[in-house]
């Protein structure tokens, strides 16, 4: 997956995605620039270094990991991400934090993740997937933990219009369901970390028995991704507290809802039909006020 490197609002996310192939040492570097927020086009090469406690060379080895040419250019990148309007929208909590503070930050955190995914969304990997999804014999959703919650609702928005899916959640029934799917089918992998074994060997198996492959995670490096024929990210910046997953969830249903829409509108009088179906069902199990 390539990001739109003219667009400012991808610079945190493309850092944050190669994150995981950094050493220790040098993510605590990139973890002490990003706090940074006086970091700009004139912090000096030998500042940055300087305070990091690293050498000079060390730091344009990372931003060249980082996908960047070299210090100017992660320092230019970096500092017209910070200029950003979005960019203040994240903030660490603090144990000094009123229960007030603590609901905005996190509100914060979310709206940040949303911009940020929305940025780098691709359309045509948004558009594959619901072609994917709508023409499938076959739909198998597999996730483990919040993201087989995640699995689940995506099942959920789909049964609604009619287009029936299969969710699994344990680590032998994905590998049984993936050894039954072929031509015509599709696997739906959601993991927010693209590493997960359960979920990643499944995907490959129903790649090896001619089923597509779609891809749900916040790494566009991962494992997973490199496993899928179609891979939709979402990005989201972490806290000691709430981690990444609690944004990247959010972004991550938000991302299934536009799929959904997308699969809606390839037969909306079907969709509109099925809608009303599934709605009449269950109306009858709700109590009057």
């Amino acid at each position: 997956m390539s990001l739109p490197l003219g667009d400012p609002r991808t610079i945190g996310p493309r850092i944050r995605m190669m994150m995981p192939h950094l050493t220790p040492l040098e993510g605590r570097v990139v973890d002490m620039i990003l706090g940074r927020r006086d970091f700009g086009e004139n912090t000096s090469l030998k500042t940055v270094a300087e305070d990091a406690g690293v050498s000079e060379a060390m730091i344009v080895k990372i931003a060249k990991k980082l996908g960047f040419d070299g210090f100017k250019d992660f320092r230019a990148g970096l500092a017209g991400y910070n200029r950003l309007p979005t960019a203040e929208l994240h903030e660490e909590l603090s144990p000094d934090d009123t229960d007030a503070e603590i609901a905005r930050k996190v509100f914060r955190t979310s709206v940040h993740a949303l911009e940020e995914t929305l940025a780098i969304l691709d359309p045509r990997a948004l558009e594959r997937a619901a072609d994917l999804i709508f023409g499938a014999r076959q739909r198998d959703l597999y996730g483990v933990g919040g993201s087989a919650q995640i699995a689940r609702d995506v099942a959920h928005k789909l049964l609604r219009i009619g287009v029936r899916t299969n969710v699994f959640d344990d680590a032998h029934m994905m590998l049984m369901s993936a050894s039954l799917l072929g031509e015509g089918d599709v696997a739906i992998a959601i993991s927010h970390s693209g590493t997960s074994t359960a979920v990643i060997e499944p995907v490959e198996l129903a790649r090896r028995r001619g089923a597509r492959t779609i891809a749900l995670t916040n790494y566009a490096t991962s494992p997973l991704a490199s496993a899928a024929d179609v891979v939709l990210c979402s990005t989201a910046q972490g806290s000691p507290l709430l981690g990444e997953n609690a944004a990247a969830r959010i972004a991550q249903l938000i991302i299934f809802d536009a799929v959904f829409a997308a699969v809606a509108r390839r037969d909306l009088k079907a969709a509109e039909r099925n809608l009303a179906a599934t709605m009449g069902a269950v109306a009858g199990k709700r109590r009057g006020a």
